[in-house]
């Protein structure tokens, strides 16, 4: 069942990871920093070189190895396939947020990675705001590139983005800061981040988060060699100097150039991070919000509030990055 959408997509890919934030003030704070502490996903980005080929073949190149995933999961799995195949064709970017859509309601429930020995995780059942965007991205990514779709086409897909050159060895494979993980997917050609052509400006951060804060992780905590790894890469992150950021002020006007299925991500001022929270960009009543799995709604909903108003509410939100699936260009 290779998915049919209005254009000329059946080579292409997409990919991603991340999260945290609520959308209230001082509560919203104290929540992001509690899950930044719980899941650390952060980062700061630099514009990868661009691959003009997608992945050549995910069948060969991911070797899957454990897999955490339930009967219930695989149940899921193949509801979705019956779901996005009785849809009309329709345009490229709402293939993704009709996969979004899929899954309002489900659970929000944070640290579902967190498993040992390192193993790809595969959970329909609850979502954080990383593994919503994930799951959507690797599902979306599956049925345009597989005519008859199987469940470990889809885990190869998820593996290939939630981990470094899609391996599994151990915790330090997996890509825990977001923006990290735009940059390694971009350079595969999976993802393009559109920020500054969209009217962003130059951003400049620094991530240590998780090295400064190994206690509240419980690989780092138990595992010194996994801290040394962890900063390097921290380091190797920081170096980048091509990022860009939409400041709170400049969203209205760049709002018209978001398109739907866009993965939206928050910058955030919590010192060592810098993306606290991910969704995806829809439109909704002529207003352009948000979907994405919410800790606050404990479920993955349509936010209330417009992508603007999102971050005018937040204290810790100080702007937003737009990265687009490749597909999308």
């Amino acid at each position: 069942m290779i998915y049919k959408v209005n254009a000329i997509i059946t080579c292409l890919l997409l990919t991603c990871v991340a999260c945290s934030g609520k959308s209230g003030t001082k509560a919203q704070t104290e929540g992001e920093i509690s899950e930044a502490l719980q899941s650390a996903n952060a980062g700061s980005m630099e514009k990868a070189p661009q691959s003009d080929d997608v992945d050549s073949d995910i069948k060969e190149s991911v070797e899957l190895q454990m897999i955490y995933a339930s009967d219930d999961d695989r149940e899921i799995f193949e509801k979705y396939l019956v779901h996005i195949e009785k849809l009309e064709s329709f345009q490229e970017s709402e293939l993704i947020t009709e996969t979004a859509r899929f899954f309002l309601g489900k659970p929000y429930v944070a640290q579902t990675l967190e498993m040992e020995p390192e193993g790809l995780v595969v959970n329909f059942r609850e979502l954080d705001c990383t593994t919503f965007v994930e799951t959507v991205l690797a599902l979306s990514r599956t049925v345009v590139r597989y005519e008859n779709p199987t469940f470990d086409d889809f885990c190869r897909q998820l593996q290939n983005i939630r981990y470094r050159r899609g391996t599994i060895n151990d915790y330090t494979d997996r890509i825990h800061y977001f923006s990290d993980w735009i940059y390694e997917n971009e350079t595969r050609g999976h993802v393009r981040d559109v920020t500054k052509e969209i009217g962003g400006e130059p951003y400049k951060v620094k991530v240590n988060y998780m090295s400064s804060h190994p206690d509240s992780y419980k690989q780092l905590k138990s595992n010194v060699k996994y801290v040394e790894a962890t900063k390097k890469k921290e380091s190797e992150i920081s170096t980048r100097d091509l990022y860009a950021f939409i400041p709170e002020a400049k969203i209205k006007s760049c709002e018209e150039r978001m398109r739907d299925g866009d993965i939206l991500c928050f910058v955030t001022n919590i010192e060592g991070l810098d993306i606290s929270h991910v969704g995806f960009v829809c439109r909704d009543k002529g207003e352009v919000k948000f979907i994405h799995a919410s800790s606050s709604e404990k479920k993955v909903v349509v936010d209330k509030l417009s992508i603007r108003g999102y971050v005018e509410k937040s204290k810790s939100v100080t702007g937003v990055m737009i990265v687009r699936p490749r597909f999308l260009i």
